[in-house]
């Protein structure tokens, strides 16, 4: 007897999704709730799972394709599930997509073609975008898991020993042995020169189409301020351990940011609020967008509540985020709902930004790398670990006066975090 595989609900508002990928072909065997399918929202990736065990039956729509809320993509045969059915040479894996926020996502993968041989050759989504984020062959790995099927730990292992061919052939050559060729772009011969034309994920679209709309309607501009950060630094440092054994996580920067954010959005409400038609919308709350890095980008979690948490939930509600973030399992609801952003280019390497608000927010603070550089205290130059913060806003509800001020105010509190706690 089939069992239909229909279209889950997908969150407020959202209608209808595209089919990013089939996670299973007709005649493999599926267990109850195993993902069959992939599908792309406007905001993330969801994998749809099997209504019973038994095996993979028709597939009714193809990849790429819209499908509604409620509609049915694929029938599933239930009983005893039938051995899977060899690969054919065209057949390949297609990786699941993340739901990036305000920045790009990475280069499309090519897809890695499943081998007959070896049982641990039946890919879980989460192995299966580690193996084509990093083009590793999933035929070559030995997999340590049960019935030898691979594990994450596994994959990325197998990209580490990848990654280390590249260092030994850049490194110096010993003297009298000649230094292999190294990869590079060398002109090609007539006929060579090669594009390729990848559609866009209904995501990237979906991206591309907000960031553009944020610039046509609001009058974004940006301004920046510079923060010596020895205070928090000196603080990590020393607690940082009592930190970690009282609450089971490291003491990182994002702490001291959120609650310097919250306490200068206290005084600052304008930074906080939203416009709607010809109105303006104040919140009471503090809800914090967090960019995390993802396998395929950037994904933007919502912290609610952040100005009633304490630093210690504040780290174990991004580390969560984090794990989640790369094992795809993050949900619509929670990456609606902002009220600010928080974006931190400086784990990338970044020095300066002028980053871009993600609506209906009127506000995105841009945080960058640490780097000693002169500064004059008490008419004496010395080195001190300095951040560039630069906030961008929709100037058509905050005036300039209260960007600067907000900055100022998140510098204060920064340079002495005793100001956070007591609350000025």
């Amino acid at each position: 007897m089939a069992s239909e595989v229909k279209v889950p609900a997908l969150g407020e508002s959202i209608t209808e999704a595209t089919l990013g990928a089939w996670l299973k072909q007709p005649g493999d065997p599926v267990a109850q709730d195993e993902p069959v399918a992939s599908l792309e929202t406007d905001k993330v990736a969801i994998e749809v799972g099997a209504p019973v065990a038994g095996t993979m039956g028709e597939q009714l729509v193809k990849e790429g394709d819209t499908v509604a809320v409620g509609a049915t993509i694929a029938t599933v045969e239930a009983g005893a599930a039938a051995p899977a059915s060899p690969k054919g040479p065209g057949e390949t894996i297609a990786p699941k997509q993340e739901a990036p926020a305000a920045a790009a996502a990475a280069a499309p993968a090519p897809a890695v073609e499943e081998e007959e041989d070896g049982p641990h050759l039946t890919l879980s989504p989460a192995v299966r975008r580690i193996v084509l984020e990093h083009h590793l062959d999933p035929s070559k790995i030995k997999g340590t898991g049960k019935d030898g099927r691979l594990t994450k730990d596994d994959v990325l292992a197998a990209a580490e020993s990848q990654k280390a061919v590249p260092a030994q052939i850049s490194a110096p050559a010993e003297a009298g042995a000649q230094a292999p060729p190294a990869k590079a772009w060398t002109p090609a011969s007539a006929g060579e020169r090669k594009e390729e034309r990848v559609r866009m994920t209904r995501l990237r679209q979906t991206i591309a189409k907000r960031l553009k709309e944020a610039q046509n309607t609001a009058a974004i501009l940006t301004t920046f301020n510079d923060v010596d950060m020895s205070a928090v630094m000196a603080a990590r440092e020393k607690y940082k351990d009592l930190f970690e054994k009282k609450h089971g996580i490291r003491l990182g920067f994002m702490g001291f940011f959120v609650k310097a954010a919250a306490l200068a959005a206290h005084d600052l409400p304008a930074v906080n609020a939203r416009i709607e038609g010809d109105e303006i919308v104040y919140h009471d709350y503090f809800d914090v967008s967090v960019a995390v890095s993802a396998p395929h980008g950037l994904v933007v979690p919502v912290i609610r509540d952040a100005h009633a948490l304490s630093f210690a939930e504040i780290e174990k509600v991004i580390a969560d985020f984090g794990r989640r973030a790369k094992d795809g399992t993050l949900t619509i609801e929670e990456m609606q709902g902002g009220t600010f952003t928080i974006s931190n280019g400086g784990v990338f390497g970044s020095l300066l930004s002028t980053p871009i608000i993600n609506p209906p927010q009127s506000a995105v603070l841009g945080m960058h790398r640490i780097e000693e550089r002169p500064v004059v205290r008490d008419g004496q130059i010395v080195a001190r670990p300095m951040m560039y913060l630069a906030l961008s806003y929709d100037h058509r509800l905050i005036d300039g006066r209260e960007a600067v001020t907000f900055l100022v105010r998140m510098k204060e509190a920064l340079e002495d975090p005793t100001r956070m706690l007591i609350d000025l």
